[in-house]
């Protein structure tokens, strides 16, 4: 009976949705985030899109300055959006990233769909000039499936949606810059 409860608690925590690939960097001029979600894609998420109801994963990037005794000053506030949309007649995915001025990306294939949906490359935080040098700052990031507002009729046919929500934890990097 332990066995059974410990495996099936295990599956269950493959299941859940993580930010991976986290990564605080920077160019001449601009503080930079690259991160990645595993786990977001459920079978019944794909399964939805793929009959043609639109999914927005948000992103939620925070900018905060350590300030040890004192409450951290938030610095920067980002959330940003990924939205899929599959076109059935022309066997399309239209993935529109709102912080990427080439949205929205058309592609045939899911996979590469899915790829853009849950990676954020390059995301530009905040200029430097903003920050001081030798202080502490920390990023905190999160993902979040966002609700799916459909007309009432269709609540009925596209009950299992309600199964379908997902949102990771909070992550942190503290820096010194």
């Amino acid at each position: 009976m332990a066995i059974l409860f410990l495996s099936v608690y295990g599956l269950a925590l493959a299941n859940e949705a993580k930010l991976t690939n986290i990564i605080v960097t920077n160019t001449r001029d601009d503080l930079l985030v690259y991160l990645s979600v595993e786990g977001a894609f459920t079978e019944k998420i794909e399964d939805a899109v793929k009959r043609g109801v639109p999914a927005t994963f948000s992103f939620f990037v925070n900018l905060y300055r350590s300030r040890g005794m004192w409450f951290d000053k938030e610095i920067a506030d980002l959330t940003i959006t990924h939205t899929i949309k599959y076109n059935s007649l022309k066997k399309e995915y239209a993935v529109t990233r709102s912080w990427d001025s080439n949205s929205p990306v058309i592609v045939q294939s899911f996979d590469v769909a899915k790829q853009l949906m849950t990676e954020i490359d390059s995301l530009n935080v905040i200029p430097l000039d903003r920050l001081e040098k030798g202080k502490q700052y920390q990023i905190q990031a999160k993902a979040k499936l966002s609700r799916v507002t459909l007309p009432y009729y269709l609540h009925y046919v596209l009950f299992f949606l309600s199964f379908w929500d997902f949102e990771t934890d909070w992550y942190t990097i503290d820096f010194v810059y």
